[in-house]
């Protein structure tokens, strides 16, 4: 039931789905049944929410854990990397296919609220490690500005990768950004070039 749900909200959006189509959809003949496993849509949706944030978290800090036995980081890509590789596992690790980041991307645009109520800062470890190893290496970055970059980075990872895995439910044509081998490497790049970028005269004069 709740890749079921999670596809149908992926696809139709959080508002677009009813409990009677979910448990339709699952091929579930009592309507309460959703209500007997999870209580409500809505703690259904943390349910999934959490379940895929933990797959991150636990793929990235595994990442950032095997850079510092090898001594590092050292260089700004060697984080990124590590930030951005879990997300991108999900599109090619999901045995029926990836909905996780569309279904994210909808809850985010339209239930902000309740994703910070089951998400807030329990799941988010790994992008708090990132983010500390960025102000060491990024020094010269105002921590205001490298902050705000990092929010910027993550939305873009997930929006990103949401387009990736929408082919699955498309056209084949759709997936021609993902059929060039140096498609990941060139995103790592533009990400990189974000944070590393000197902020502008326009931007530090707002600053202060």
């Amino acid at each position: 039931m709740k890749a079921v749900a999670q596809r149908l909200f992926a696809l139709h959006g959080i508002d677009g789905v009813s409990v009677a189509d979910i448990v339709a959809a699952a091929g579930q003949r009592n309507k309460a049944s959703l209500q007997y496993h999870f209580g409500s849509k809505e703690e259904l949706i943390g349910e999934l929410l959490v379940e895929g944030a933990q797959k991150v978290d636990a793929i990235r800090l595994a990442l950032l854990d095997e850079m510092a036995a090898q001594g590092g980081p050292r260089h700004v890509r060697e984080v990124l990397d590590a930030f951005i590789r879990p997300v991108y596992q999900l599109t090619v690790t999901e045995a029926e296919g990836s909905t996780y980041l569309r279904f994210l991307s909808n809850v985010q645009l339209t239930h902000r609220a309740l994703f910070r109520a089951y998400i807030g800062t329990k799941w988010n470890t790994g992008y708090r490690r990132c983010l500390e190893h960025f102000r060491q290496l990024l020094a010269d970055v105002p921590a205001p500005v490298l902050e705000q970059r990092m929010s910027l980075v993550a939305i873009y990872t997930t929006t990103v990768f949401s387009i990736k895995e929408a082919p699955a439910d498309e056209a084949p044509s759709s997936n021609r950004l993902w059929t060039r081998k140096f498609t990941l490497d060139n995103i790592l790049d533009t990400f990189e070039a974000m944070l590393v970028c000197a902020p502008s005269a326009a931007t530090l004069d707002k600053l202060r």
